[in-house]
Parts: structure tokens; C-alpha cells; sequence
């Protein structure tokens, strides 16, 4: 009995290890079948992503070379664009190259690298976001101290911090994660891997793994978004108390970052926090966070910033006269 016992084990352990051997890779479901809905959705990555690689690099290169933008906001900001860059990247090419494909494949090894990107710059903007309020609140609110609290070395490590979290927070979700077996079903429904997504596939139990996501993310999402609205609470009733044109200026500022913090924070909460979750929704949504949101960014914060745009047109003003020149 002991003997066919070890037998039956030894037989159920090599059909374990044969079938979590099989999945290598993971089918993309994508975001719709039809060839038509197919055409325009490559037409609109495609011109999104062009414009979030343009806009994003153009903030970056005008706050790197313009000696008028050496200041901790746009130093803050400079990193945003660099970070909403990465996020894009990390899906958008992909992307894009799978509407040519009918089978849309990615490795398991490719998956979970996804998930990692996603969540080492989600982190970090997330934290990026919250310094830039700090930065306003700094400003604003504290002015005399603007000066002593935001030096250089102070902004650089607050901006290693916030890399930091970022790959703390991913660290922590993938070593969970990254050991899970996986014997199919192997399609995911979407068209990149996320961790919500890919965990609901493995052949074991998830539902601590599921509250470690929530937990993480979701209340990381949650409490950054709950802070920086109490932030941006202070900084408008302080700007309400002090009326003036400087006033007006730190105002549009302002809405210019708000906009950008619930652009950002709406779509992760849902996907993150939201118990209930739908489909439709959260592909919608999943969209809109990696193509929409960073292509949003700058141009919500050159089209309501006159420092940007003159700093932009100096910068043009340089190439024209380069190139005459040359």
C-alpha cells in the first residue's frame, strides 16, 4: 500500500512538473477582434506614442538646456516627462507591432518584465507627484524658506527616493509573483501584463496574493492620491488668503498639476483598489493610463505654463540660428 502510495506521488509529481513546464509564453487577448477597430487603434497608438516620445523628450531637453529652468519644479518636472516616457515604452511598441499580428505572444519571462517596468516607474511617478506638490506647497506656503529646503542636493535625493520606492514596490510584488506555477490557461485579457491580470491564470491559490496587490498598490495609490489632495487643499486656501498676480500665477500652476494628479490616480485606483472590477472599464482604462495620461502631461504643462513656452521658443529660436549658421 506505502509502495503504490509512493508510486501514484512519484507519478503526480512528474504530471506537476510536465504540465507547469508547458506554458512558456502568454497569449494577448488585445483590445478587440475586428479588423476595421484593429486599423484605427494601431492608427491611434502609434500617433499617441509619437507624440508622448516628442513631448515628453522636448520637456526634458528645454528644462536640460535653458539656464531659466534650473529650479526644483522643473527639475521635478523634467523627471516626470522622463518617467512618462519609460511608462509608455514599456507597452505602447509592443503594442503597436501586435495590431500586424493575429496571434499577439509574449514570453513569460517578457511578461513579467512588463510588470516590473509598469510598476518601478508607476512607483516612482507616484512619489515624483507627491515631491512636485511638496515642492508647490514649499513655495507657496512657506516662501522665505523656498530657498533652504528646496536646494539641489535636497531635489536629487528626493528624486533617488522616489526611484527608489518605485523598485521597492515592484520588488516586493514580483518576488511573490515570479513563483507562481503556471499550467494554463495562458491568455491574458488585455493587450500587456499586469499583475491583477497574469496571477489569475497561475495554478494555485491567489487570494493572499491578490490582497498583496490591493495592499500594495492599491493603498499606495489610495494614500498618495488622499495626500496630495490634502496638499493642494493647503496651497489653494493659503493662495485664497493671499490674493495678488503672483497669486494667479501660482494658481494656474496648480490646476495644471491637479489636472495631471487625477489623470494619473483615476485609472490605477480603479484597477488597483476597486473591488468590483469590469472589464470593459479596466481596458479602457488601461489605455488611457498607458497612452492618453503621459501624452496629456506636457501638454497640460506647456500649454498653462508661459515659462515653458518661452523657454521652448528660445530653444527653437537656437536651433534656427544654429542651422543658418552651420
Amino acid at each position: 500500500m506505502k509502495e503504490a502510495s509512493a508510486e501514484t506521488l512519484f507519478w503526480n509529481q512528474s504530471t506537476w512538473e510536465t504540465n507547469h513546464s508547458v506554458v512558456t509564453e502568454f497569449i494577448l487577448m488585445g483590445l478587440s477582434n475586428s479588423r476595421e477597430l484593429q486599423i484605427f487603434l494601431f492608427a491611434f497608438f502609434f500617433v499617441f506614442y509619437v507624440g508622448i516620445v516628442f513631448g515628453n523628450l522636448l520637456i526634458v531637453i528645454t528644462v536640460t538646456n535653458d539656464s531659466h529652468l534650473h529650479s526644483p519644479m522643473y527639475f521635478l518636472l523634467a523627471n516626470l516627462s522622463f518617467i512618462d516616457l519609460c511608462v509608455s515604452s514599456v507597452t505602447a511598441p509592443k503594442t503597436i507591432a501586435d495590431f500586424f499580428y493575429k496571434r499577439k505572444v509574449i514570453s513569460v519571462k517578457g511578461c513579467f518584465t512588463q510588470i516590473f517596468l509598469l510598476h518601478f516607474f508607476g512607483g516612482s511617478e507616484m512619489v515624483t507627484l507627491v515631491a512636485m506638490a511638496f515642492d508647490r506647497y514649499v513655495a507657496i506656503c512657506k516662501p522665505l524658506s523656498y530657498t533652504t529646503v528646496m536646494r539641489g542636493n535636497v531635489c536629487v535625493s528626493i528624486v533617488a527616493t522616489a526611484w527608489a520606492i518605485g523598485f521597492l514596490h515592484s520588488v516586493s510584488q514580483l518576488a511573490f509573483a515570479i513563483s507562481l506555477p503556471f499550467c494554463g490557461p495562458n491568455r491574458v485579457d488585455s493587450f500587456y501584463c499586469d499583475l491583477p491580470r497574469v496571477i489569475k491564470l497561475a495554478c494555485a491559490e491567489t487570494y493572499r496574493l491578490d490582497i498583496m496587490v490591493i495592499a500594495n498598490s492599491g493603498v499606495l495609490s489610495v494614500c498618495s492620491f488622499v495626500l496630495l489632495i490634502i496638499s493642494y487643499g493647503i496651497i489653494l486656501m493659503t493662495i485664497q488668503r493671499r490674493p495678488s498676480d503672483r497669486s494667479s500665477k501660482a494658481l494656474s500652476t496648480l490646476t495644471a498639476h491637479i489636472t495631471v494628479v487625477l489623470l494619473f490616480f483615476g485609472p490605477c485606483i480603479f484597477i488597483y483598489a476597486w473591488p468590483f472590477p469590469i472589464k470593459s472599464l479596466d481596458k479602457f482604462l488601461a489605455v488611457f493610463y498607458s497612452v492618453v495620461t503621459p501624452l496629456l502631461n506636457p501638454i497640460i504643462y506647456t500649454l498653462r505654463n508661459t515659462e515653458m513656452k518661452t523657454a521652448m521658443r528660445r530653444l527653437r529660436q537656437w536651433n534656427l540660428s544654429f542651422w543658418v549658421k552651420s
